[in-house]
């Protein structure tokens, strides 16, 4: 797919690029993002130069993520990071949300409109039936962001996330395109019992 740019009411999210190492770099020092996420621990520089320069480009060339970088307006400062990660089994595609926060701009809902925004893209450009988020259990924030979204909690999955040779347990919940006043691109037909 070819990079795109979203923009919601404050923010601009377009595609990570080689020019934004630095904030990315600076920004995954944090402890929290750390802590709660994917990135490696610790992180390297080198780490934010492939992120930006290989990893980035190559998802979405190969339609396999879409990373966003969250700037306050055109040209603003780095405030968060939203991808979404395709997953594919049996033919069918599924889409998996996630997202990082800068210390200093949390708390002020631009994570949550980010989100929202990544999401609604998801169900119209790339045709997703059900986002899913997932996270440590124990990662408030997140969670707190995903229900804010319009996420719905589903439950527990244990020893889901691999991380540091040891496997945890995460939650899980997912979004419908109903759940955003979109039309799904296939029929849903929910269990009786729903």
């Amino acid at each position: 797919m070819e990079p795109t740019t979203l923009t919601t009411d404050r923010l601009d999210l377009r595609p990570f690029a080689p020019a934004d190492e630095d904030e990315v770099y600076a920004a995954v020092q944090d402890p929290d993002i750390q802590r709660w996420t994917m990135v490696p621990s610790p992180y390297a520089r080198e780490h934010a130069r492939a992120f930006v320069g290989e990893l980035v480009p190559n998802g979405w060339r190969d339609d396999s993520g879409y990373s966003f970088a969250v700037r306050l307006g055109e040209g603003g400062p780095l405030v968060a990071a939203v991808g979404v990660h395709v997953h594919e089994a049996f033919g069918e595609k599924s889409y998996e949300i996630g997202y990082w926060a800068t210390k200093e701009h949390r708390g002020h809902g631009y994570m949550t409109e980010a989100v929202t925004g990544v999401a609604r893209w998801a169900f119209t450009e790339l045709g997703a039936v059900r986002l899913e988020w997932r996270a440590e259990v124990g990662n408030a924030g997140s969670r707190a962001v995903a229900e804010k979204a319009g996420f719905r909690f589903e439950g527990l999955l244990r020893a889901s996330l691999h991380r540091s040779g040891t496997v945890r347990d995460s939650w899980v919940g997912a979004l419908l395109p109903s759940d955003l006043g979109l039309a799904p691109a296939l029929p849903y037909l929910p269990s009786a019992a729903g």
